[in-house]
C-alpha cells in the first residue's frame, strides 16, 4: 500500500466537503464549513502569504481517500498549530493509513513551520482517532465536556 500526501486544490476541497458531510464521518468529526462555498473560502485562506493553515490530501495506491491539516499556525502560542485529519472512506479505516499520514503530515509541518507543539482535539468516543493520535507520539492532557460530548485534547512536544 502506497501512502502519499498531495497537494489541495479546489477540486479535492469540494470532493473532501461532499465526503466528509456522511453521516458515519460527522459523529466522529464536526465540520466548520457548513457549505461547499465556505469549504472553499477557508480553503482560499491558506494560499496566502500569511496563512495560519496548511492541509495535504491522502492518497493511497493513487486514490484520494483523505485529509490531514493543520490550524492556527502560531510559533508565539502553544500549541504551535492544531492538528485534524480525515480518512473519509470507510473501507480505508482501521488499515493504518491515518497513521502514516499523520506521521508524513508532522514532518512536513515540522520542516516547513519549524513547530514545537501540536495540539489536537478529538471526541473520547473516537478511539481510532486518539490510537492514530498517540501512535504518533500525542499524550491526552486533558479530558472536558464540550456542547455535551465527552471530548479529549491531545499534544505532541516536537
Amino acid at each position: 500500500m502506497n501512502i502519499t500526501l498531495e497537494k489541495r486544490t479546489a477540486d479535492s476541497v469540494r470532493t473532501y466537503f461532499e465526503k466528509a458531510n456522511r453521516p458515519e464521518i460527522k459523529q466522529v468529526l464536526p465540520q466548520k464549513a457548513k457549505t461547499v462555498e465556505e469549504a472553499l473560502a477557508d480553503y482560499e485562506q491558506t494560499l496566502l502569504p500569511d496563512a495560519q493553515s496548511f492541509g495535504q490530501t491522502v492518497y493511497v495506491d493513487g486514490k484520494y481517500v483523505g485529509d490531514v491539516w493543520c490550524y492556527c499556525i502560531d510559533m508565539d502560542d502553544e500549541p504551535n498549530c492544531m492538528l485534524s485529519f480525515c480518512i473519509f472512506e470507510v473501507e480505508y479505516w482501521n488499515k493504518g493509513i491515518a497513521t502514516t499520514a499523520v506521521k508524513k503530515f508532522i514532518q512536513s509541518i515540522c520542516a516547513l513551520y519549524h513547530v514545537k507543539t501540536i495540539g489536537a482535539f478529538t471526541f473520547a468516543h473516537n478511539q481510532a482517532s486518539i490510537k492514530v493520535l498517540e501512535k504518533n507520539g500525542f499524550v491526552v492532557m486533558e479530558e472536558f465536556e464540550d456542547d455535551g460530548m465527552l471530548s479529549q485534547y491531545l499534544q505532541l512536544e516536537c
